[in-house]
Formats: structure tokens, C-alpha cells, sequence
């Protein structure tokens, strides 16, 4: 599949030209993730390994587990682990995450992250191609799963952040509680200052305590259509 070369900060990838594509929400979950410290970090759904590639820079010290069940992504996010020369710390996993618990240590990681399919397969025009597909609706991978598999990773008082659709919102929070694992933090993003959420960022802490904080909206763009000056500092490049 015919490839190209894209890049967030200091981080580049290589995508395939017509799958599945990482977009703004790898931004905006890795600025979320606010841990002062982590050693062992997981990408659950990894992709080509935006997020995880951005956590390892993000966490200088920490060994990052990239998950990702589709083989073409896989390969991908083995070839630009090699690109960064994150080698060292960074490994790619081809695995379904269903079956995490089966393979991999028992609370070891302080923090996980996904972006993961949030479209039920009857809902919404399906993606074109099975690697989008699978990367946007949940033909693969339920919510349920995605949530007991995070909460077998981390550690107690370890952190999940993920990224999500607000309509399903609810849902998402009684999963994570039902997988001991706390909502604890949520902040809905908007395209505009006049557009609806379309995500919605949640950080759950594994055996946390009741007690959520809902942050300020975080808006895309401006009205000329260009960043706001949250989002450019993001990216780090003062768009």
C-alpha cells in the first residue's frame, strides 16, 4: 500500500495514503495525558503510533508498549518506532486486545491511552476500506473489552486517558467503573465556539475514588478557521 511521510512536533510517521490516518485527536489526547511521571506507558490501538511515538518523547524515561491488531498498521508503527530511533524504549505489539490479559503482566503500567473505535457498526456510514473500518467502528473491538484490558495493565492509581464520542458518553463511564477503573477527569472538545462536542477527552484512575471534574470546553478553531492558540500550542509550532 502506497505510503506517505507526515510529522506532529519532532515526531514523524509514515501512513498509508488510503487507511487509516491519525488526525488532530492524537494531539489532543497526548496534551491531555498529564502525568508528571511515568515509566511504563501502552497505546491500546496503537495505529501507526502517533500517540504512543508523542507519549515516548513526552516521557523521556518511559518504555512504551504500542498494541495495534491490524498486521498493515502494525508494520507501520514498527517501521516509524525505527524512523524516530525510539527503539530503545518503544515496541510494537501485534495483538488483539481482547486478549491482553493472556499475554501481558498484570498491573505494571502507570498509564494507558486509546483512541478507540467509538462507531457501533450499525451506526454512521461505514469507512471505506477494512483498515479504517475497523480503526472507526467497532467491529473488532467493544468498549467493554478495550476497558477491562486497560485496567489489567495499570498498576493501582494508575491513569487511562482516551478520547470518545460524547453520544456515547454514559456508556463509556459505566464501563470503566464496572472495570475498577474511575472516571475522574472529562473535558468536551468542539470544532468552533458555535459548533456542538463531537469528543470528548476522559482520564479514569484505576481504584480511584468517586469524584469527577469536568474542565472548560477546548475549541479547535478559530473563526477564521485557523487554530486557537491552545490547539497551535499543541502542536508546538505557533500555528
Amino acid at each position: 500500500m502506497e505510503t506517505t511521510l507526515d510529522g506532529i512536533r519532532d515526531i514523524r510517521v509514515y501512513q498509508n495514503k488510503q487507511g487509516y490516518r491519525f488526525s488532530v485527536d492524537a494531539v489532543l489526547l497526548c496534551s491531555f495525558a498529564n502525568m508528571r511521571y511515568a515509566r511504563n506507558i501502552a497505546d491500546l490501538g496503537a495505529g501507526s503510533g502517533i500517540i504512543g511515538l508523542l507519549l515516548a518523547r513526552k516521557y523521556p524515561k518511559a518504555a512504551v508498549m504500542l498494541v495495534e491488531l491490524q498486521e498493515s498498521l502494525y508494520r507501520l508503527a514498527v517501521r516509524n518506532i525505527k524512523l524516530n530511533e525510539l527503539s530503545d524504549r518503544v515496541n510494537a505489539v501485534l495483538a488483539d486486545i481482547k486478549h491482553l490479559k493472556e499475554t501481558s503482566n498484570y498491573m505494571t503500567y502507570d498509564l494507558v491511552v486509546s483512541n478507540p473505535p467509538f462507531r457501533k457498526p450499525t451506526t454512521g456510514r461505514l469507512s471505506v476500506g477494512q483498515e479504517r473500518a475497523i480503526a472507526r467502528h467497532e467491529l473488532a473491538l467493544k468498549f467493554s473489552d478495550l476497558a477491562d484490558a486497560a485496567s489489567h495493565l495499570l498498576k493501582s492509581k494508575g491513569r487511562f486517558f482516551m478520547i470518545y464520542h460524547p453520544e456515547r458518553l454514559l456508556e463509556a463511564l459505566d464501563s470503566l467503573r464496572q472495570s475498577r477503573l474511575e472516571p475522574k477527569r472529562i473535558r468536551f472538545v468542539h470544532n468552533d465556539i458555535n459548533a456542538e462536542s463531537k469528543i470528548v477527552l476522559i482520564e479514569a484512575v484505576r481504584d480511584g475514588k468517586a469524584g469527577i471534574k469536568i474542565e472548560k470546553p477546548l475549541y479547535i478553531y478559530k473563526e477564521d478557521g485557523s487554530y486557537t492558540a491552545e490547539v497551535s500550542g499543541m502542536y508546538g509550532d505557533g500555528r
